[in-house]
């Protein structure tokens, strides 16, 4: 059976695929501008479980990274040898830090944040100290965890 007309006109079809192509492209500005302005949604860890190897070899005031999530963690020897783990994110705006050795400082490069060897903020924006975690060690097992957490590994 053939048609003597069409049930969808050229300027209907051609519109439709126009709004269509529009409501994509808005969805998608609609999602980056949500991920930007909420770029910390989800869940953190309480804690991590690193290999024991891969950092107790790491020179004075030097830093490590390691992953916290989805963030920057920063296992940090001082000059005097003892070892802070610290969230490798700024206060501010989320950006990461990085540790300038020769200054022994935290520096956040998004809007110039400096932070001590303790983390605690010295300079610019950001409005509190870098997030400092409890390190303890189990045989081979480096367990880095939020203050006040308890980490119990199962006995294998």
């Amino acid at each position: 059976m053939k048609l003597d007309h069409s049930l969808v006109t050229r300027r209907i079809f051609l519109n439709t695929l126009f709004g269509g192509w529009i409501a994509a492209v808005a969805s998608g500005v609609l999602w980056a501008l949500l991920k930007f302005a909420f770029p910390t949604l989800g869940k953190e860890p309480d804690f991590v479980i690193l290999r024991k190897t891969d950092f107790e070899g790491i020179p004075p005031n030097s830093v490590k990274p390691f992953a916290w999530g989805g963030k920057l963690g920063l296992y940090f020897k001082k000059e005097n040898g003892t070892v802070q783990a610290l969230k490798g994110v700024c206060t501010h705006m989320e950006c990461n830090v990085t540790y300038k050795p020769d200054e022994k400082k935290f520096y956040c490069a998004c809007h110039k944040g400096w932070f001590d060897e303790n983390g605690r903020n010295i300079g610019g924006p950001p409005p509190k100290p870098l997030e400092v975690f409890d390190i303890t060690v189990e045989g081979d097992k480096l367990i880095i965890a939020k203050k006040g957490v308890k980490v119990e590994l199962p006995k294998a």
